[in-house]
């Protein structure tokens, strides 16, 4: 709280003006929302409701951490990204230990960016995630929204690049300027598509001019949230992209340990017989994360489909193999 707002809040309590104090409660309120403490503005935002109306005839109005208006293609008003609150996301993830140290890594420093300030320290706030397709990335970045208790705003390319000159580049403009009005991930997936090497010889002027526009952007930015970008395709990246970002990492495919895990967690909820999992992880070698869940999935439904009651190692290994291309 400034000396400002200090004072006009002894000022309201030795004078018992309960307008003013409501007021100043509504400023606190949206202050720590600005700064990313949501549960403690839920907190103060739920105390303050519970006043009865002859303590204070203001209602204290708070907006939630939700974008009233979110940004839209002018041209087709079309919404440029998609929201999702913390309830929607999901965030349980199996990875290797190195990577899962990464992740903890972004998420204790956001939780600590106030004591961190006070040493002239900045967490990291743009992270860029690459790897293969069904590795993880959209989940990661869901998983620091969550963890984080921010919602996310994914990055909608298809309504964001425009054939009109100029305006794919002020579309970009939108969508910073909105993340920067309340604390959220904002997350740029395939963003390759944005920030291809301005060296390439078929690319238009256009997206030369929207990758300077986006690392400007990524100068410039600095809100009490995070960006989050993922790219399969490294080497298409403008190498002064990379630099941009405080973290740069790979999410990979699944180890035999994370193929063990996966399995056991996807099929938690059903009776198995003994697997070899030796034969498991040979069977599943090269496939994704995602690829690896479905075939858990689809083995159990195969089972309960077919009133059986424990799923055997044989219809697992058939599910695997019909995702890995093998009959």
């Amino acid at each position: 709280m400034n000396a400002t707002m200090m004072k006009r809040l002894f000022r309201a309590i030795s004078s018992g003006n309960h307008e003013d104090l409501r007021k100043i409660a509504s400023q606190i309120v949206q202050d720590e929302e600005k700064k990313g403490h949501l549960s403690l503005a839920k907190e103060l935002k739920t105390t303050l409701a519970g006043f009865s109306d002859t303590q204070s005839a203001a209602v204290l109005e708070f907006k939630p951490n939700v974008l009233s208006v979110l940004p839209r293609n002018k041209k087709n008003d079309s919404p440029l990204v998609t929201y999702l609150g913390p309830e929607q996301l999901k965030h349980e993830m199996i990875l290797p230990p190195s990577v899962e140290e990464r992740f903890e890594r972004i998420e204790k420093e956001y939780a600590a960016r106030e004591r961190l300030a006070l040493y002239g320290l900045k967490p990291r706030s743009k992270i860029l995630l690459y790897g293969p397709p069904g590795c993880g990335k959209t989940l990661g970045a869901q998983r620091l929204a969550w963890s984080n208790g921010l919602p996310l705003m994914k990055v909608r390319f298809d309504a964001m690049v425009s054939s009109l000159l100029g305006e794919t580049a002020s579309n970009m403009r939108e969508i910073f300027n909105s993340a920067a009005q309340s604390p959220c991930v904002l997350f740029f997936d395939e963003c390759d598509a944005i920030a291809k090497s301005r060296s390439a010889g078929q690319e238009v002027g256009e997206i030369k001019r929207v990758v300077n526009s986006f690392l400007q952007f990524l100068d410039e930015y600095d809100v009490p949230g995070l960006l989050v970008a993922a790219t399969n395709l490294t080497n298409q990246l403008d190498p002064a992209v990379w630099r941009r970002f405080d973290d740069v990492f790979e999410i990979p495919k699944p180890g035999a340990e994370e193929i063990k895990q996966i399995v056991q967690m996807t099929l938690s909820a059903l009776q198995t017989t003994e697997f070899d999992w030796d034969i498991i992880v040979q069977e599943s070698a090269g496939l994704s994360a995602a690829q690896i869940v479905r075939a858990a999935q689809d083995a159990a439904k195969r089972v309960i489909l077919s009133a059986d009651e424990i799923i055997s190692q044989e219809v697992l290994v058939q599910s695997i193999r019909e995702h890995n291309g093998v009959r």
